[in-house]
């Protein structure tokens, strides 16, 4: 499945960079969503509502505890609402990182994660969702924490907005 959304992405990608066509840099739009503390019926709502056509997975990590979010459970029910889904884990958190976040030290997970996006994996996975965005298709960054302040998908929504102009988006679904 996830072989299908990537090659699907790049084909459009590829398609779109082919004819360059003048646009406004603010016209794409980045969507993120954290799904902590929320349902998987209320994350597809909020992906519907924003008209998402494909879901980048930014976890590292794709296990969940919470059922419906690990990769495969994830997929298929993105797949069933006809939302591909693409998971890109060179974007996701180091575990260091991901210790030094869940001890309260944000201001290490930070420094870990700017080090991370400096390696080869990270930049050519970066590369592939500017692309993608580029293309205009509607994206929308997946991770765990609600609050996008304390989540890496910020950062990566910010370099893809310093590259490409879109406009973030940060999705908000309903608590259970």
């Amino acid at each position: 499945m996830a072989k299908k959304a990537r090659a699907r992405a790049k084909t459009i990608a590829k398609t779109t960079t082919a004819k360059p066509k003048p646009r406004a840099k603010s016209a794409a739009k980045l969507f993120t969503v954290g799904y902590e503390k929320a349902k998987p019926a209320a994350v597809m709502a909020e992906l519907k509502r924003a008209k998402v056509k494909l879901l980048v997975d930014t976890r590292a990590v794709t296990a969940s505890r919470k059922p419906g979010f690990s990769k495969k459970q994830l997929a298929a029910g993105l797949d069933d609402e006809g939302i591909a889904y693409l998971h890109l884990q060179k974007l996701g958190t180091p575990d260091e990182g991901r210790v030094a976040a869940h001890t309260g030290h944000m201001d290490v997970m930070w420094r870990i994660y700017a080090k991370h996006l400096k390696t080869e994996g990270a930049i050519e996975a970066m590369d592939e969702l500017v692309s993608i965005v580029k293309s205009g298709q509607s994206v929308c960054l997946l991770c765990f924490e609600r609050d996008k302040n304390f989540c890496h998908r910020s950062r990566i929504a910010e370099i893809v907005h310093e590259r490409t102009g879109a406009a973030v988006i940060d999705l908000v679904p309903a608590l259970f």
